[in-house]
Parts: C-alpha cells; sequence; structure tokens
C-alpha cells in the first residue's frame, strides 16, 4: 500500500524509535485505548497552555479563570481522544498563528511598539514644551515680582510697621480716651446747680454745646452764691443759739447775742449774681471746641487693626493650565483608542482557530480545496504510468509548473509568489505609519534641539534707592507719624543675575534599542508574510497526516485533473497548427524561409521555438525531418504530438483526433 506521505514517514523512522513510527502509522482500529488516553493526554496539556496563553490576561476574577482553564482542557481532552478532525485544527493551529490569521494579532504588537517608541517620544516631547513654556512665564512672574517688591518696599515697610505696631497705637488711643473721660463727665455733668432753676428754651430749638455750658456755668454759679447764702444763715443761727445757750440772763442774753441776729449781711454775696451771669469766664469756642475733640476721642476710642496684602498672585500653572488639560484629556483619549484597538486585535486570536478548523473541514469535503502540490505520491503515480508505458505528466510544461506548488523546493513558487506579495502591500500601512511617526518625532527633536542649542538668555538687573523722613516734635501726632511714616526711612542695593537655562527645552531622541524595538514587530510581520509559503504547505502535511486516504484520493484527482488539461492543450495546439498549415504563407515569410535555406547560418539569428508550447528550443530538441519544413519542437512535445509533424502533415485524418496513447485513460 503506497501511503501519501513517505517523505515524512521516512523522516519520522530515523527519528524516532520503531514502535512509535508502527504507533504513529497504525490503522484506526489499531491501539485505541492507547491512542484514547494519549490524545487525552496531550489535549489536557494544549488545553492548559491555551489557558495559560489567552486566559490568564484576561481581567476577570480567579474562579472564572479556573472554570474557564478547566473547560476549555476538558474540551481539548475529549476532542483529542475521539476525534481526528479535532486533532488535526489543533495541530494546525501553529501553522495559521503563522499565516494572515496570526498577522492580524502580531499587527496588535506592530501598533503597540509604534505608541510605546516614537508616539511616546513625541509626547513626551510635546509635554517638555509645555515645560519650557511654563518655566518662561514663572520667569517672567518672578521679575515682574521682583520689579514690584523693589519699588513697593518703602510703603509696604510702612505697612507692616503699621500692622505691627496696631496694639500699641490702640493702647495709647485708650489712653487718650480714659484722659478725656474726666472733661467729658464734668460737661456733661448736672450737678452743681438747682434743676428747678434751669429756664427751660424753646424745645423747638435744640441748644448748642456752647449754650448748655454757659447755662450750666451760670446755674452752677448762682447755686454757689445761694449756697453761701445759706451757709451764713447758718452759722447765723448756730452762733446765737450758742450764745444764748452760754449766756443765761435773759435781757443780757439778748443784748449780747443781738448782733448774731444780722442775717442781713448775709444777702451782701448777692452781689456776686450779676458776676455770675454777665462776668463768668467762659470761652466762646468752647462747645465748638468740645465737639471736635469729643468726636476725635471718640473715633481714636474704637478698636485698631491694620492688614496688608501687597503683590501679585499669579503662577504658572495657571497661566499653563488650560495648555496642560487640554495635552493631558488628547493623551488620555488617544491612550484609550490604542487600548480598546489592541483589545480587538487580541480577541482576533480566535480567528486562528475558527480558520484551523475551516480548513480541516474544506479539506475533508473540497476536494479541489488547495489542491495544486506535486507531491511524492504524485510523482509515484507518474512513475508506476511510465513502466506501464502511459501517458506521463513529470516533466511538467513551463505552463503547467506555474500553476503548481512543489513542497520540497525552498524556493518561492509562483502560487506563492502573488499571494506573497499581496500580504507584502498590506505591510506598507503600518511601515507608513512606522515611518509617519519616526519623521514626525526626529522633526520635532530638531527643531527643540536647535531652540535649546539658540534661545539662551541671561538677565540682568540692578537696583537702588535711599529714602529719609525725619519728624521733629513730642506730641501724640508726632509719635504717630514717626512710628508710621518714619518707617520710609530705608535703602536697598538689588543686584539680579537671572538667566532662562532651566527654561530651555530638553528634548529626548529616541534610542538605537527603541528604535529597533519600534521596528522589531514589523520585521516580524514582514518574515511572516515570507514565513507564510512555508507554512502553507506545512497545513497540507498535517492534513494529509491524519487523513491519509483522503490524501490519495486528493492527489489522484489532481494528477488526473493535469492530464485532462495536457490532453486538451494538445488537442488545441494541433486544431491550430493544423489551421495555419492550410492557410498560404505571406510573401515575406516566403522570403525569409528561402533566405534560411540560401544561408543556413541564419537560422542561429533567428528566434526558434517549439511549435506547441513555444519554448525556445536547444540543440537536443528535435526538428521535421522534411527539409521543406524545418519546424522544431522540444522533447516533451514531439512525444505527445506522436514523433509526427503537424506542419507538414496536416491533411491526415489521424491527427486530428486523440492518438491511441492518449486512449489509455486517467490514473487510479
Amino acid at each position: 500500500r503506497l501511503l501519501p506521505h513517505p517523505a515524512l514517514k521516512r523522516v519520522v523512522v530515523a527519528l524516532l524509535p520503531a514502535p512509535c513510527s508502527r504507533f504513529l502509522w497504525s490503522q484506526p482500529d489499531q491501539y485505541r485505548t492507547n491512542k484514547f488516553f494519549l490524545g487525552a493526554s496531550v489535549g489536557t496539556l494544549l488545553g492548559l497552555g491555551l489557558c495559560q496563553l489567552l486566559i490568564v490576561p484576561m481581567n476577570i476574577t480567579e474562579m472564572r479563570k479556573v472554570q474557564i482553564s478547566y473547560g476549555l482542557a476538558g474540551v481539548t481532552a475529549l476532542g483529542w481522544a475521539t476525534s481526528p478532525h479535532f486533532r488535526c485544527a489543533s495541530l494546525l493551529v501553529a501553522p495559521k498563528f503563522l499565516g494572515k490569521e496570526g498577522r492580524v494579532y502580531v499587527l496588535s504588537f506592530v501598533l503597540a511598539a509604534i505608541y510605546n517608541g516614537p508616539v511616546a517620544n513625541i509626547w513626551h516631547n510635546l509635554e517638555e514644551v509645555t515645560r519650557s513654556l511654563g518655566c518662561v512665564a514663572e520667569l517672567q512672574v518672578n521679575h515682574s515680582r521682583q520689579l514690584w517688591q523693589v519699588s513697593t518696599a518703602p510703603l509696604r515697610k510702612v505697612m507692616e510697621d503699621m500692622a505691627v505696631s496696631g496694639q500699641t497705637l490702640g493702647a495709647e488711643m485708650q489712653n487718650i480716651s480714659r484722659a478725656f473721660v474726666g472733661l467729658n463727665e464734668e460737661v456733661a455733668s448736672e450737678e452743681g446747680y438747682d434743676l428747678q432753676q434751669r429756664q427751660h428754651p424753646d424745645p423747638q430749638l435744640a441748644p448748642s454745646t456752647q449754650q448748655l455750658y454757659e447755662m450750666k456755668t451760670k446755674l452752677r454759679c448762682t447755686y454757689v452764691i445761694e449756697l453761701g447764702m445759706q451757709r451764713c444763715w447758718d452759722w447765723f443761727s448756730a452762733k446765737h443759739d450758742a450764745c444764748m445757750a452760754r449766756v443765761v440772763v435773759p435781757l443780757i442774753s439778748h443784748l449780747l447775742c443781738l448782733p448774731m441776729k444780722f442775717k442781713l449781711l448775709c444777702h451782701i454775696v448777692k452781689i456776686m449774681h450779676s458776676w455770675c451771669w454777665d462776668k463768668i469766664p467762659v470761652e466762646g469756642n468752647f462747645g465748638q471746641m468740645y465737639d471736635l475733640v469729643n468726636n476725635s476721642v471718640s473715633n481714636l476710642s474704637q478698636e485698631f487693626s491694620a492688614s496688608m496684602l501687597l503683590g501679585a498672585n499669579v503662577s504658572a500653572e495657571q497661566l499653563m493650565e488650560e495648555v496642560t488639560s487640554h495635552l493631558q484629556q488628547h493623551g488620555a483619549h488617544l491612550g484609550q483608542a490604542i487600548s480598546f484597538f489592541r483589545l480587538l486585535l487580541s480577541c482576533t486570536f480566535l480567528l486562528v482557530f475558527i480558520s484551523a478548523f475551516s480548513y480541516t473541514k474544506q479539506y475533508c469535503q473540497d476536494i479541489c480545496f488547495d489542491n495544486l502540490y506535486i507531491t511524492t505520491y504524485f510523482r509515484q503515480i507518474d512513475a508506476r504510468r511510465r513502466k506501464q508505458h502511459k501517458r506521463t505528466l513529470l516533466p511538467l510544461r513551463r505552463a503547467e509548473v506555474s500553476a503548481v506548488i512543489f513542497p520540497c523546493r525552498l524556493a518561492v513558487q509562483p502560487p506563492e509568489l502573488q499571494s506573497m506579495v499581496l500580504e507584502m502591500l498590506e505591510c506598507i500601512p503600518p511601515l507608513l505609519l512606522l515611518l509617519l511617526a519616526c519623521g514626525l518625532d526626529h522633526t520635532l527633536f530638531t527643531m527643540l534641539s536647535i531652540i535649546q542649542q539658540h534661545s539662551f538668555v541671561q538677565y540682568s538687573f540692578h537696583s537702588s534707592h535711599h529714602l529719609a523722613v525725619h519728624v521733629t516734635g513730642t506730641s501724640l501726632m508726632a509719635r504717630l507719624l514717626r512710628s508710621t511714616i518714619g518707617a520710609l526711612n530705608t535703602s536697598s542695593d538689588t543686584q539680579l543675575e537671572t538667566s532662562n537655562v532651566a527654561c530651555l527645552p530638553q528634548p529626548q531622541s529616541m534610542t538605537r534599542q527603541q528604535y529597533v524595538g519600534s521596528c522589531l514587530p514589523l520585521a516580524v510581520l514582514v518574515l511572516l508574510c515570507l514565513a507564510q509559503v512555508y507554512t502553507y504547505r506545512l497545513r497540507r502535511a498535517i492534513a494529509a497526516f491524519y487523513f491519509p486516504k483522503r490524501e490519495k484520493s486528493r492527489v489522484l484527482y489532481f494528477y488526473n485533473k493535469l492530464l485532462q488539461q495536457r490532453q486538451s492543450f494538445v488537442h488545441r495546439q494541433r486544431k491550430r497548427i493544423t489551421q495555419r498549415a492550410r492557410q498560404h504563407p505571406g510573401l515575406g515569410r516566403l522570403l525569409l524561409e528561402w533566405c534560411c535555406r540560401r544561408w543556413p547560418r541564419l537560422h542561429r539569428w533567428m528566434h526558434q521555438s517549439c511549435m506547441v508550447c513555444g519554448v525556445p528550443v536547444t540543440p537536443q530538441d528535435r526538428v521535421c525531418p522534411v527539409p521543406a519544413c524545418g519546424a522544431q519542437y522540444c522533447r516533451l512535445c514531439w512525444r505527445e504530438v506522436g514523433s509526427v509533424c503537424l506542419a507538414c502533415t496536416p491533411g491526415d485524418p489521424s491527427l486530428t483526433q486523440d492518438s491511441s496513447d492518449e486512449d489509455a485513460g486517467y490514473a487510479a
């Protein structure tokens, strides 16, 4: 029994012991128990490996991970133990991952490398630009603050001294208020006169302080005179009573005590009444002065407090807050978009499994699917037909070689070249994206480097002043002025040297390792496109190992298909050559043929090709034996046409139909 894959079997037999090779190529009904347990073990290990690769990185609970892992391991174990289709599809995951489906998954790493490489460096340099602008703004604010502090230093010193001496000033004001209390009580007092004697002026006109004080003074003066008169009367009465008590003789006592009856002498004091009302010494502006002093003392008696707020509350964060927040928002949105896109591309790993099972299904159902390989079994069929002297296919014609694949050849063949070129074209968009990102990063780095080298500025600030204010005197106002305005006695000498070195941008360029890390995933993607040629050949080998009978029928079908195509091609070429031979040649062709017969050396300068397939002929190829014909055939076509020239024998009816060799039948 010829196996469809003897080359693979020879390799396995050479590498593994004989029992292992017999076990691998045993019939389906042999070693069933061993195959069941071995398949279950391999399936379990494969399921656990897939869980470690796919399930563990997921952001789910540990219990859910364990449940999914057990379920996946159980499914793979059962599939490997019972189904060859499942085993075949599981092994096809490896070549599929290296094929088109796997490249979609690798594309996520390409985008991640671009984002973590040049895009991240561009973002870092943009943040450096923001920092530089903020530093420049802060430097300008600091310079303005220095100028403001120098210009307002005297006033600020006055305000600070007033704020510090606020308690002292308050205590002095309280002392003044307490000293004024006595005068205030004296002016406002109702004592010293008889209230009944007070005259009531017009109630509609409120008397002034001057009028009230003059009235009170006059009433007090009158009250003092009357009080003196009353005391005088009381003194005379007391002396009269004492005299009467001392002298007991009635008549003598009255005579001796008669002078004590002269109380009329006390009325002499009434002469002072006119002086009290006309000559009382009260200044005319006393009331107005009292009102002014009273208001001033009332204001000074209030609590004294002082606070100072000088300067400008400006910071670089406030100036650059909008720019920074704008950059942060865009950075967050870009990071979220990249993360979401990578998540979608990571889910494409499922396409690898779906594609592997789909290939197994189509391999077993569609006999034309991926059936273009010249395998060892194909060569065995051709060798067997050659021994039976039947029509063979090998070696193939040039037109046939472009439509088949020799799996053991390392060179890329025409059917594979077209697919590989299309896959390489799909790598152009990520390549352009990488070049664009690297170009923008290099341009931004170059611009910032130029700014760093040619934007150095040094600032020099000099300031000096001397102010002297002298306040003389010992009064309260003088002391107040010395404690306030006296603070203007300041002098300063300021010299400031600064530069914008700290504000210059510090751009960061990508290192060689970063460039390699950014380009490596794309290089892997390109290598996968090149390796796809060989991984696609491996798919057929894996499927042929699990389904040898199906592979045999597919190879037989492909061999018979090529055999039929070649027979149809030869038949069409016979008709074409016969029709052309029946046509009368033109004058130019007749002249060319005559020249070639006249000078045979001209044949080497003419383009000579096979009459059937058009392949350039060699000296070893066949030439029509008829001298007048000279038609040339390659060895394959000469054998196919039955060693008979089709150009000089067009009328032979046996040449218009299939020869006896063509009726030999198809391979079986």
